[in-house]
């Protein structure tokens, strides 16, 4: 590996403001040589009270589209949000993506891979929607094979729900986990993780052979910044929120400041093909 390489090993590198030169540097110098794996809420596009609430900056899906170009197509979403979800808020573009934290998987030649909810589980998500109903402020959204619990408009219920999503997690049985995010409790097959997911990509081309950039901002992430370290990569944690628990080797302030290094990508790929801007 060479000295440019070295420099941002997860033995060298702290957590810096100069995160975002570092990536642009690493993606316009050598995109043959990483993959970029990026979470969506809180890390592309800014959170908002509730998950429908949230607006995709103009512009972002073609930004997306012409870096997955110059990476040759070593681009991917790996998101809590489900897989017809993410492609609506990108279309007409459609990148490689991990739904439902990995539970479901999109490859790069367009295969898919899920995991199908259990009798159970149907029954334990029946029940949480009706426990919610006596929790006002609390948002449930149903995501097939995973449920969520959003407290961020009832954030004084915090203990109460949790108590409700053991409850729930229980009636599941076998082969689903509880996972905590930011304002939100989640009910998800155990068999997947956002880094199980890197790892998948990373299995096959177009991401083979490739060092993973993974760029996240919320615990659920946290699992692919450990492949992503292991494996002489780049883990980048957005925003300063538990920073100093994180397992991410670099800090970026926001997802304004993610999303400028990925316009100024894709403005250097259209003027060096005399693509025109959208």
């Amino acid at each position: 590996m060479g000295q440019r390489e070295t420099a941002i090993s997860p033995s060298a590198a702290p957590i810096t403001p100069e995160t975002g030169l570092i990536l642009h540097q690493c993606l316009r110098e050598r995109p043959d040589r990483y993959a970029l794996f990026l979470d969506i809420d809180g890390t592309l596009i800014d959170l908002a009270a509730t998950p429908d609430g949230i607006t995709v900056p103009a512009g972002l899906g073609e930004a997306l589209g012409s870096v997955s170009a110059r990476l040759g197509g070593a681009l991917a979403l790996v998101t809590g949000r489900g897989l017809a979800y993410a492609d609506q808020l990108f279309a007409p573009q459609r990148f490689p993506l991990a739904g439902l934290h990995g539970t479901e998987r999109r490859d790069a030649e367009g295969a898919i891979f899920r995991a199908d909810p259990t009798a159970s589980f149907i029954k334990a998500k029946a029940h949480l929607r009706q426990s919610a109903e006596t929790l006002p402020g609390i948002l449930i959204e149903d995501k097939g094979a995973a449920i969520a619990a959003h407290y961020r408009q009832a954030p004084v219920l915090v203990e109460k729900l949790e108590e409700v999503m053991t409850e729930t997690l229980h009636l599941a049985g076998k082969g689903y986990e509880l996972q905590r995010g930011k304002m939100v409790f989640e009910i998800r097959p155990d068999m997947a993780d956002k880094g199980r997911a890197v790892e998948a990509f990373l299995s096959s081309p177009p991401f083979q052979g490739r060092l993973p950039i993974t760029i996240g901002d919320d615990l659920t992430d946290e699992a692919m910044f450990a492949v992503a370290n292991r494996l002489g990569g780049l883990s980048i944690k957005v925003g300063d929120g538990g920073a100093e628990k994180s397992a991410a080797t670099h800090q970026i302030p926001d997802p304004d400041a993610v999303r400028a290094v990925l316009f100024a990508l894709a403005g250097e790929v259209r003027s060096a093909t005399g693509e025109a801007r959208p």
